[in-house]
Order: C-alpha cells, then structure tokens, then sequence
C-alpha cells in the first residue's frame, strides 16, 4: 500500500472513527469498463476518428453515451484533441536518403554551413489559411506518421516566389511569372544567383541548396548548374525539415497577413519589405543549431521531426 493511501485511512479515522470509504456523491457513470476499453481502443486504432463516430459504434452495441462524455474519458485516458501537423509522406527510400544525409553531414564544421545558400519557392495566398484535422493522440506523439497529414507541394489570388538566404542575411526575393518550368527556374537562377551571392559576400567556396523538384533535377538544368560552376549540395527527396528557409517563409507569411494587403500589388510589396526586415539573427540561429536537425533525423531514423 503507497504511503498516500494509508495518510488517507488515518485521517479518515480521525475525522470519522471509521475508515470506510463513504458513497460517491453525483450521478454513477454510464461507462462500463468494458466501454471505456473500447472507446480507448477506438481512439487508438482510427486517430482521425471523431467523437460522434464513436457515439455511433456504440449505438450499434446498445450503449448510449453523450460525446461530451466520450471526450471526457479520453482525456482522461491521456487521448487529447489536437490539431494534426502536416508532414511529407515517407516512403522507406525517402527515410534511407534522409538518414545517410544526416549521418554524412552532422559532423561538418560551422563554416561549412555558413557557406551554404539556401533556396525554396513558396506561394503566399491574398488571404492566409489554415486547414485543421482533429485527431487522437498522446503526449509527444506529434509528430508520430500516424498522427500526422501527409503533403505534398504545392496544392482568392496568389503568388509564387523565389528566394534565397545564408548566413550573412536575406537576398533576392524573386515573384514567378507565369508557370514555374525548368526553363523558367535557369532563368531565375541566371538572373538572381550569382548576384545574391555576390551581395551576401560569399566568396568564391559557396554551396547552393534546392530540393530535388523535378524543375531543379532536370537535365537541363543540372547542365546550367555545371557550367556556371555552381557547387550544389546533395540533397534528400522529402525533406523540408532539413530546409531552415521553411521557417523563414512562416514568418514571412504571419508578418505579411498581419498588415492585410488587399490586392495582389501590395501583398507583393509588403512581401518584399518583409522579407528584406526578416533578423539576421535568427537566420544565423537557425545555422548555427543545424546540427540538431540532423541530430533528430538521425534519433527518428529518417522519419519526421518537429522542425
């Protein structure tokens, strides 16, 4: 018997001359053990499942309980409604190349990376949105595969943009007219890469960073690369978490929306005021703690992380 409960048998006694544990006040649960294991289960197997599709599975086997009360127990079970996060879709090869890149580059010194040139492409809506998903889930299961949305890029007006960081800050950012081509990303790159690189003062040992959408890999493209001489960074299919332009593009987002452009003419114009005021500091930050994405990469072998 824990210490707790027999303190409580003594001060029972005290109060009472008698340690009996008196009747529960308040109306008994509509719960059976039995019930409660298989809403429990429910909850478990579907984590997408809703509390009015449980209602229903009961229903069926003759139990009628309130989907207040469904919640109730499972929160009391540690099942807590929450929002689930939306994360690439890993195949087992997509886990394997994110893994041998994590293990191959961990270890790499700070300079390496504040070497790099970072890119992305994002679209940035007139008006922000925010699609949700309640599921069931545990504590720290956030980003367990199966509490997660899988996404793929790309999905009132919008716009598509281009740009690029390093450690010494935010250069070009680039809107893309027009269908985003092979042809159309040479272009951006011929026009805007070299001379970002030469803004941010990287020398002549600069790496570039992009991710291996079809555009970037194309044959075409990877021969433009060549002879330009641009030294290009390996990179893992699948894997914004590994990107620290992503959460930059976040924050580009929220401060953007926070100022409510009402036309395409000024979200373009405060994206790019935005963009130019992102800290410095928090760009080096998200460098000079890279190590620790790779780290947790290497911790979930290649599966999803909270970055």
């Amino acid at each position: 018997m824990q210490i707790s409960s027999v303190q409580t048998l003594i001060k029972k006694w005290k109060m009472r001359d008698s340690a009996e544990t008196k009747p529960w006040s308040g109306r008994p649960t509509k719960i059976s053990a039995t019930t409660a294991r298989k809403i429990v289960q429910d909850a478990k197997k579907k984590p997408q499942i809703t509390s009015a599709e449980i209602q229903d599975s009961l229903k069926k086997s003759g139990v009628a309980v309130s989907r207040c009360t469904i919640r109730r127990h499972l929160k009391k079970n540690g099942l807590h409604g929450r929002v689930a996060r939306r994360k690439p879709l890993l195949r087992k090869c997509h886990k394997a190349s994110r893994l041998q890149y994590a293990k191959q580059h961990r270890d790499k010194p700070q300079n390496f990376w504040n070497q790099v040139i970072w890119s992305d492409e994002t679209k940035i809506e007139l008006f922000g949105h925010n699609h949700r998903r309640y599921i069931w889930r545990g504590v720290n299961k956030a980003y367990d595969e199966r509490y997660t949305i899988p996404t793929v890029k790309f999905g009132g007006g919008s716009l598509m943009f281009w740009g690029c960081v390093s450690y010494k800050g935010t250069r070009n950012l680039v809107k893309i007219d027009g269908k985003m081509n092979a042809a159309c990303y040479q272009k951006i790159l011929e026009e805007n890469l070299h001379s970002s690189a030469r803004k941010l003062r990287m020398g002549r040992t600069w790496t570039f960073q992009h991710d291996n959408d079809p555009k970037h890999k194309a044959k075409s493209t990877c021969h433009w690369l060549q002879q330009n001489k641009v030294k290009v960074l390996e990179w893992p299919s699948q894997s914004p978490d590994l990107n620290i332009i992503e959460p930059l593009w976040g924050d580009l987002k929220r401060a953007v929306h926070a100022r409510q452009p009402r036309n395409l003419q000024e979200l373009e114009a405060f994206c790019q005021e935005e963009w130019a005021a992102l800290p410095s500091e928090k760009i080096k930050n998200l460098i000079h703690n890279y190590h620790k994405r790779l780290q947790a990469v290497i911790d979930v072998k290649g599966g999803n992380t909270r970055y």
